[in-house]
């Protein structure tokens, strides 16, 4: 698990292609890796990986078929920056929002200016996604945690201060740009638990019909 507060901006360093998988070995910056050790997770743009080496200013770790399918990992050349978070502890202050490292989806940015001293960020998401994405609500973009200012559909905009532009690798940001989303874990149990025991069911989603027979909708 992670709060979605990014600790350092890194660096893709190699990316070795391992028949339908790729190893990544990626630089930390300023994060310390005095306490990381081989099998640790670590948050790379939203993307939880398991330390598979420690070579000294870095990390290895290895992106499965599945990862690569569902993120844009694979996107990734060498030099270019990401978001690094090391997994939360007990103790950890939870200064965002509780984050998986389970990519959901891969956004599109539309559009990024400037507001007073802060910017607007605005993404489309995946139409599957628009459901899970709620005014106020919190989302991980590129495993930052942001509050989500306004919805349209499935467009939804950020309000992004100068600390986290600063701290991250959002001030690359451009429209056209391709990013990981991860929603709100609350969102994602709160509709297998509306779907009861249809669920268990294939091809079982939520939908208006079962909201009203359940009193949902009126």
């Amino acid at each position: 698990m992670f709060t979605g507060i990014i600790e350092a901006v890194g660096k893709v360093a190699a990316k070795q292609p391992k028949g339908l998988d790729i190893r990544l070995y990626l630089t930390t910056g300023k994060l310390d890796l005095r306490e990381v050790k081989l099998g640790d997770s670590i948050a790379v743009s939203g993307v939880c990986l398991t330390v598979t080496e420690l070579p000294g200013d870095g990390f290895w770790a290895d992106v499965s078929r599945e990862t690569l399918e569902r993120t844009v990992l694979g996107e990734l050349a060498p030099g270019v920056a990401v978001n690094l978070e090391r997994a939360l502890t007990p103790t950890t202050r939870l200064g965002g929002h509780l984050v998986n490292g389970h990519i959901d989806g891969i956004g599109v940015v539309t559009g990024f200016r400037q507001d007073g001293r802060s910017w607007r960020l605005q993404i489309q998401s995946p139409a599957a996604l628009a459901r899970y994405i709620a005014e106020k609500g919190s989302i991980g973009v590129d495993g930052v945690s942001l509050t989500v200012n306004g919805v349209d559909g499935a467009l939804f905009d950020l309000n992004i201060v100068p600390h986290t532009l600063q701290e991250t690798t959002l001030a690359e940001y451009r429209p056209g740009r391709r990013v990981n989303l991860e929603v709100d874990i609350i969102a994602r149990y709160l509709e297998r638990l509306l779907l009861g025991e249809k669920a268990a069911q294939p091809g079982g989603r939520l939908s208006e019909s079962l909201l009203r027979e359940h009193g949902f909708w009126t």
